[in-house]
């Protein structure tokens, strides 16, 4: 497909602070457009099931507040956007994914802190040997899963959430095998 691509540059940026609203809502319209086609265009359709809206809240005035109350602020800045967006971002959803036959996820990020409202949950086949499906079971007998399919997604959020300072030990521990194997016998 040849569609001619338009680099919105600065011109759309002068036109959105314009005193004319109505050259402004067309420069950012245009941009709008621009990007839309160029993604469109240059991702294939199947790679993702889902789209990602990630907002930026402003972060709470805090000067002089402890971390603590810096972050607990901006988490009850959080929680209250997605309280009273609810229903207006179920909406803006439901239309999105008539449009473009993709799920839509909500997230924000204010301060420090990123929260994702929804996301899509993808069933993954995967093969278990029976001691992993005993570390499963265990987390569910545990009650800290509701079944095996829960204790699967808390291990890989955990791991991720862990995975800088497990990586770095993992690598850390490689370089020391590395070291041992070169002191071995015949330098291996």
């Amino acid at each position: 497909m040849n569609t001619p691509q338009t680099d919105p540059g600065p011109a759309d940026d002068a036109a959105d602070t314009d005193n004319d609203t109505s050259a402004g809502n067309q420069g950012k319209a245009n941009a709008t457009e621009g990007l839309r086609g160029w993604f469109t265009g240059r991702l294939p359709g199947d790679w993702f099931e889902e789209i990602t809206i990630v907002g930026v809240l402003p972060a709470p005035e805090t000067a002089g507040a402890s971390d603590a109350e810096r972050a607990a602020a901006a988490e009850g800045r959080i929680r209250r956007f997605r309280e009273e967006t609810r229903s207006r971002r179920i909406e803006i959803a439901r239309e999105a994914e008539h449009k473009f036959r993709r799920k839509v996820s909500w997230g924000v990020t204010c301060a420090d802190a990123t929260e994702m409202f929804t996301t899509l949950s993808v069933p993954v086949m995967t093969r278990l040997r029976q001691p992993e499906r005993r570390v499963l079971d265990t987390l569910v007998e545990a009650g800290v899963a509701r079944s095996r399919s829960d204790a699967l997604a808390w291990c890989v959020r955990l791991t991720g959430e862990n995975s800088d300072a497990w990586l770095s030990r993992l690598r850390d521990a490689l370089r020391h095998v590395e070291e041992v194997r070169d002191q071995g016998p015949g330098g291996v």
